[in-house]
Order: structure tokens, then C-alpha cells, then sequence
């Protein structure tokens, strides 16, 4: 079984030209960076990656910010990739905080969803807004994860919604197949930690929002995880949507956001309340 979750969740083996569509993202971002209303390098935690580069509409239409979270299997690339992620949504009029975080294994993941629960705090703090929460690849997770945090037990001073909507794609809800697979080698998850840190089993948020949107391409592992969070989820008083994006594979599936015309960033300024 494990061979074939290597085939199933090995993303850059099913899509041979991956560099050249993560070389796109990194001058995209840049261009981006050069261009749009923005503020680089702001700082919410401790480490050099614990920052987020905030991207500003000309005039604010939402009454939410969005949160962006890369992804890199908790251990690859960086914010610098995905500046340009945020094109689409400034001109809806949302503001967008790209952010980073550390990798794996310099870090256990479970340090990165709490590093993900800071970076939420500080945005709210910061700006007195709900955060909306998405997220490619392992940003997907994130994302769920922010959105299943209880905030009381981050800080008790946090509002119990202050993340309270998500927009997972291409997310991984469950990690317990990942330990069969190489992407484990800087993971070092054993069962019990693959499903603590896993949303799928955590109290579902219910009363809130969780999107899983998948590109059509992709291997049937990750159709499997979107849909069993929502139906999961569904069942426990969460509002939840799956979505396919027809041809899409695991690394053209965030194209769209760049496009403020594109379902997929509508659907998110949407829930911003734009």
C-alpha cells in the first residue's frame, strides 16, 4: 500500500514541468512585489521566517483580511513564491497577508500550525478584523487547522471566530497516509502525531465555513481528502463546500487567484464580504 500512496501523493513526480511552473510563481511574485500597494517583512514571531508580507487593495471593500498560506509539504519554498497570489483579491478591494513559516525538519509540524495560530493573532490584533484563511498544498491543512483552533486556548483575550471562514486547496485533512510515504522524511510523524496534527480529527468547527477545492487532475488521494473533510465536517454542523477545478493539476490549481474575474478568488472575497 505505501508504494501507491508514494504515487498518489508525490505531486512533483506526477507533474514533470513542476520547475518551470514554480520558477513562473517566484518572477510572478516578484513582479508582483514590485508593483502592488504592499508592506514586506513584518514580523509576528521570533525566527526569519515568521513574517508575512501584507498586500493592499487601493480601497478596502471587505470587512475581513485573507490570510495566505504556502504550500511545500511543510517543508519547501517560501512567501517570496507566492506575492502575486494576492493580485486578484487586492483588486476585489481585500487586503492579503502572504505568510511564512518555518520548515520542517528544523521545526516539528506541530510547531507550524501553532506558528500559523500566531500569525492569525497577530493579524487580528493588529487590525481588528476577522481572518479569512487559504491555503495551496500544505497551506490547505493550515488553513484547516486555523480554522478548527480553539482561540481561548491560544490567548483569552482572542475572539472565539476570529478565523471564520477557510478556503482550503488542494489541503491535506488527514496525515496518517503521509507516513508511509518519502514526503515522511523531514516530517518524522509517527501515527499518533500524524493524527493529532490532523484536522480531519479534530472538533469540527461547526457554525463555520470550510471550502476544499481540488484541480481535476490531481491524484484520487487528494479528491478523497477534500471530500472527507467536508463530509465529515458537513455532518457536524459545518458549512462545507468541495469543488473541483476542472483540468487543474496539484501546481496550476492556484493559477486562478491572480484573476480577480476567477471563481475560485471570487468565492474567497465572498467570505471576506467583499
Amino acid at each position: 500500500m505505501s508504494q501507491d500512496y508514494e504515487t498518489e501523493y508525490n505531486n512533483r513526480a506526477r507533474v514533470p514541468e513542476h520547475p518551470g511552473i514554480i520558477a513562473g510563481w517566484q518572477s510572478d511574485a516578484a513582479a508582483y512585489r514590485s508593483e502592488a500597494l504592499c508592506e514586506l517583512d513584518v514580523s509576528y514571531g521570533e525566527g526569519e521566517r515568521q513574517a508575512y508580507d501584507l498586500f493592499k487593495p487601493e480601497a478596502i471593500r471587505g470587512n475581513a483580511l485573507v490570510m495566505f498560506i504556502h504550500g511545500g509539504y511543510w517543508q519547501a519554498l517560501d512567501r517570496g513564491y507566492f506575492s502575486h497570489m494576492a493580485r486578484g483579491l487586492n483588486r476585489l478591494g481585500l487586503p492579503v497577508a502572504v505568510v511564512g513559516y518555518d520548515l520542517c525538519p528544523q521545526v516539528h509540524l506541530g510547531h507550524i500550525v501553532w506558528e500559523l495560530q500566531q500569525a492569525a493573532a497577530a493579524l487580528w490584533r493588529r487590525f481588528g478584523l476577522p481572518v479569512i484563511a487559504t491555503g495551496h498544498s500544505a497551506g490547505g491543512h493550515l488553513s484547516a487547522c486555523t480554522l478548527a483552533t480553539d482561540w481561548k486556548n491560544v490567548d483569552q483575550d482572542l475572539p472565539d471566530q476570529l478565523v471564520p471562514a477557510a478556503y482550503g486547496i488542494s489541503g491535506l485533512y488527514n496525515l496518517k497516509p503521509l507516513t508511509e510515504t518519502t514526503i515522511n522524511n523531514a516530517l518524522n510523524l509517527d501515527l499518533a502525531a500524524a493524527e493529532l496534527e490532523s484536522p480531519l480529527f479534530w472538533s469540527a468547527p461547526s457554525r463555520l465555513t470550510m471550502d476544499a477545492v481540488v484541480g481535476g487532475a490531481e491524484s484520487a488521494e487528494y479528491h478523497k481528502q477534500s471530500r472527507r473533510l467536508v463530509d465529515v465536517w458537513g455532518l457536524e454542523g459545518v458549512t462545507t463546500r468541495y469543488e473541483e477545478i476542472p483540468g487543474a493539476n496539484h501546481f496550476t490549481v492556484i493559477a486562478g487567484l491572480t484573476d480577480p474575474e476567477n471563481a475560485m478568488t471570487r468565492r474567497i472575497a465572498t467570505l471576506a464580504g467583499a
